[in-house]
């Protein structure tokens, strides 16, 4: 533990003691040796125990960060008028419009994205979660359920697997930076990949010679500096081909921070970009408070549009949160308030200055879309694109 940081309860020590003992357990029926892409899915996903999985508070000032929705209702409200163009092409092609959202955290997104579509008369006829977390869902229908009036609320569906036929709107905001990631390293002999083993104090790091062919032949096509270390998330393409199969007509938004594969792989960027968050720290040691900090690394969003594109997805654009945010309203919602109303004015535009400013989320945070069968012209993509840095 550092000793700088806030330290654990008791309970969550025990918590955390038990998830150990789930991974050490792990490991020894694995030969005594798991990559990391194994270790941060059970340190994130463990049923009852990983950091996702359990009962600590995560989100919001009391947690470990703060995402976009949690900032301020304006995000949702931009969202909403992204979601109320496709969903109006779609019910002007008499086809049914949903919204799926994946990994919905405290279900704020939800409640205020619904709310908004209620003002602008354009609901969708369902309202999915897909959320792995079991906690997070019971969060969520605690969240929606005082919220919400029942109307709304009988549109909402939880989901434990993406759906064979969806047309509408599917958004993921802040879910690919959570998909375990394998760790490489280049070294004189070739790619190895960082593991752990069991150590008398908990877990240990440990090197092996890269097994799996497809992580072997990506690397060799990045062109690495010896020692140069770094993550790979084969998930993100697993993800993106599901989604892209389910989706018959729609979009397919993805917001996270991260970069395009140049500049992911850069050579200045040697030690890679996984990093922890524990009660608003940042830190870079994934072996410590186990279950009780989030692990996450940046995204290579060049990753994701050959994935996409692979997958019979027609690409849309790339942007920053900013200039998606600006292109889809951000500035006229806030032009609706009036000035002199400091009480509601000033919140809104603090917390717009958090979503749009290059020193906060708007230059780091980027916007991908997708779409299948709508060719419109999307107001969030309208100016700005750059997927030409693909």
């Amino acid at each position: 533990m550092h000793t700088s940081f806030p330290q654990p309860d008791s309970d969550a020590v025990a918590h955390s003691v038990a998830l150990l003992a789930s991974i050490q357990l792990l490991i020894a029926s694995n030969g005594g040796w798991i990559n990391f892409a194994q270790l941060m899915d059970a340190a994130l996903y463990t049923p009852g125990l990983g950091y996702y999985s359990g009962g600590a508070k995560k989100f919001g000032l009391s947690g470990d960060f703060v995402t976009a929705p949690e900032i301020s209702p304006l995000f949702a409200q931009v969202i909403a008028r992204q979601a109320q163009q496709v969903l109006n092409v779609l019910q002007l092609q008499n086809k049914p419009g949903d919204i799926l959202e994946l990994g919905a955290g405290t279900g704020r997104l939800a409640k205020d994205l619904l709310l908004e579509l209620a003002k602008l008369e354009q609901l969708p006829t369902r309202y999915m979660i897909l959320e792995v977390s079991a906690h997070l869902r019971e969060v969520q229908q605690s969240t929606l359920k005082a919220a919400l009036p029942d109307d709304l609320m009988k549109r909402i569906v939880w989901l434990d697997a993406l759906p064979d036929h969806f047309n509408g709107l599917m958004f993921a905001n802040e879910v690919l930076d959570a998909l375990p990631v394998h760790m490489i390293k280049k070294t004189l002999e070739g790619v190895s990949e960082l593991g752990v083993v069991s150590a008398h104090e908990g877990l240990a790091w440990q090197e092996k010679p890269v097994s799996l062919p497809v992580l072997k032949d990506f690397v060799e096509t990045l062109d690495l500096m010896e020692g140069y270390t770094t993550e790979i998330c084969l998930a993100a393409t697993g993800l993106v081909s599901s989604l892209a199969n389910s989706l018959q007509s729609g979009m397919l938004l993805m917001i996270d921070y991260g970069f395009s594969r140049a500049e992911y792989y850069h050579q200045q960027r040697n030690q890679g970009t996984l990093m922890c968050h524990y009660r608003h720290r940042a830190h870079g040691d994934p072996l410590v408070y186990l279950g009780l900090q989030d692990i996450t690394a940046h995204v290579d969003f060049t990753r994701i549009a050959e994935a996409g594109v692979a997958n019979g997805l027609e690409l849309i654009g790339f942007l920053t949160q900013a200039q998606f945010l600006i292109n889809a309203g951000i500035t006229e919602l806030l032009q609706s308030i009036p000035a002199e109303d400091s009480a509601n004015y000033l919140p809104l535009v603090a917390s717009a200055q958090k979503l749009l400013s290059p020193a906060e989320m708007g230059d780091l945070f980027k916007v991908i879309g997708f779409e299948k069968n709508l060719d419109i012209p999307y107001i969030g993509f309208s100016s700005g694109d750059k997927s030409h840095t693909l």
